[in-house]
């Protein structure tokens, strides 16, 4: 399917269009198609390496504090398992209830701490994310391009492309000279 839809896109740039009918007017300039490397202009865009930085301190706090959640828990199984012979049965249904709820809550904050670092995430690089996109839609405007793919799209819509069809560089150099 993809090798069809970019077959099918490879067709409409490279033919030549083909007026119907009487008093036809001359053919429209052919359909220019360019292609980027997102992750490329993501890392080398100016800003993101900070945004990167303080979202990787963020999260190696929040992993740290699920560690220490976890360190807990695996103490109080662990004594669990040391005091069981002692315990009635009574006390030790009441340990194992209070580990469930502490495997709960766990549970809950790693939730929440996740919760919390796709959203920062977001935070930091929607900035960046619509100045890039500024950026190519400008470009895109410019210079008349129908269509701009990108080379690092989920479901690797491009097999092979030309490499004059690659703006890359010149997205990253307005990037550049906007900061």
């Amino acid at each position: 399917m993809q090798r069809l839809v970019l077959a099918s896109l490879a067709a409409l740039a490279a033919a030549p269009c083909v007026a119907v009918g009487q008093g036809a007017s001359p053919a429209p300039a052919p359909v220019k198609i360019a292609i980027i490397n997102s992750r490329e202009i993501l890392q080398r865009t100016p800003g993101y390496a900070v945004a990167e930085s303080t979202y990787l301190k963020e999260v190696e706090s929040f992993r740290v504090e699920v560690q220490k959640l976890q360190q807990r828990l695996d103490s109080a199984v662990q004594a669990l398992d040391q005091q069981s012979i002692a315990l009635s049965p009574a006390a030790r249904q009441a340990k194992q209830r209070e580990l469930q709820a502490m495997q709960q809550r766990m549970e809950q904050r790693t939730q929440e701490l996740q919760d919390r670092a796709r959203q920062r995430e977001q935070e930091l690089l929607q900035p960046i994310q619509a100045r890039v996109s500024s950026v190519i839609q400008g470009i895109r405007a410019e210079l008349n391009y129908a269509l701009i793919l990108d080379a690092d799209a989920a479901g690797g819509l491009i097999a092979a492309a030309d490499p004059a069809l690659n703006i890359t560089a010149r997205v990253l150099q307005r990037l550049q000279q906007a900061q």
